[in-house]
């Protein structure tokens, strides 16, 4: 697979970096023991998705009954638990059934089904296609040296200047396709402390090639916008140095995002006339996926620009 490819495709699972939905002024700040319970939760599912992510294995990960943790759950989250492996699941799908070979069956064994009808009925109904024509739609664009102009998809691109975000959120380390961890963990943090209310729009960064760099050693960072004066504590701060910038409005599920990118420097960029700056691309996210359908999804593909 292609280094846009394989950078841009992590996706997977940016879904509970918005708990938006639940958001209040004055939201009062969860202990730091709750504030461990679900960010451990949150990190087992990502870790298990074939094992068993039932209600009561959530608890007794929580270290709370099972009634109590339930109602915890879906107060700070606005999901339920099986809501919650739900999404996650079907995401980790997505990503695989457009980023490897794998057989379906085998895939859908991989996030927790091991009746393949059973997941493919759940990933029609959440996508809006079956497995195997998600995966068609999002292998239209081959990692092939011999593309040239013209043969990538065309998405608009638009040029304009941005002010120059300070983002908080939290760093991640290993393969971009598992960058979900530390989104899921970083809207935790963010809701438990009442955070929204300073926040701006959902941030990616990526920093490094994959074909160059050794998978264990790609930095990422996963954050939003932050319009707040102090840092708060376990999170650390970027910044994003502002100008002219190309961006490309990708609408869909995030599984097939490198084809956009593979427009932004395939079509757009050859004949643009313009010069990438020497800073990463980065990724807003202007709705939430717990809100939208995957094909509403907005995202804007960030080049910075000489």
């Amino acid at each position: 697979m292609g280094w846009l490819s394989r950078q841009f495709s992590k996706i997977c699972d940016l879904g509970l970096w918005h708990m938006r939905s639940g958001k209040r002024e004055g939201t009062p700040v969860m202990s730091a023991s709750y504030e461990k319970r679900i960010l451990r939760v949150l990190s087992y599912i990502h870790d298990n998705p074939a094992g068993d992510l039932s209600l009561d294995q959530l608890a007794d990960v929580a270290a709370m009954s099972r009634f109590h943790w339930h109602r915890v759950f879906h107060a700070v989250t606005g999901e339920t638990c099986a809501q919650a492996v739900r999404r996650i699941r079907l995401h980790r799908a997505a990503s695989a059934l457009v980023l490897t070979p794998e057989p379906v069956e085998r895939i859908s064994w991989s996030v927790g089904y091991p009746n393949v009808s059973s997941f493919s009925r759940a990933f029609t109904e959440a996508y809006g296609a079956s497995p195997v024509a998600f995966r068609k739609a999002g292998q239209h664009l081959p990692s092939r040296p011999d593309l040239k102009i013209g043969d990538y998809p065309m998405y608009p691109v638009t040029t304009r200047s941005d002010p120059a975000r300070r983002l908080i959120g939290l760093p991640h380390l290993g393969s971009y396709h598992t960058i979900g961890t530390k989104f899921e963990a970083f809207g935790a943090l963010c809701q438990t402390r009442g955070l929204w209310p300073q926040m701006g729009p959902a941030a990616a960064i990526y920093y490094d090639n994959p074909e160059a760099v050794p998978e264990a050693q790609l930095r990422s960072f996963a954050g939003a916008e932050f319009f707040g004066e102090e840092l708060p504590e376990g999170m650390e701060e970027r910044s994003l140095a502002g100008g002219q910038i190309a961006v490309l409005t990708y609408k869909g599920p995030y599984a097939g995002i490198s084809a956009a990118y593979h427009s932004l420097y395939g079509n757009w960029l050859p004949t643009s006339g313009e010069e990438p700056a020497e800073a990463p691309c980065y990724e807003l996210y202007l709705n939430n996926p717990r809100e939208v359908a995957p094909d509403e999804l907005l995202t804007e593909i960030c080049l910075p620009l000489k």
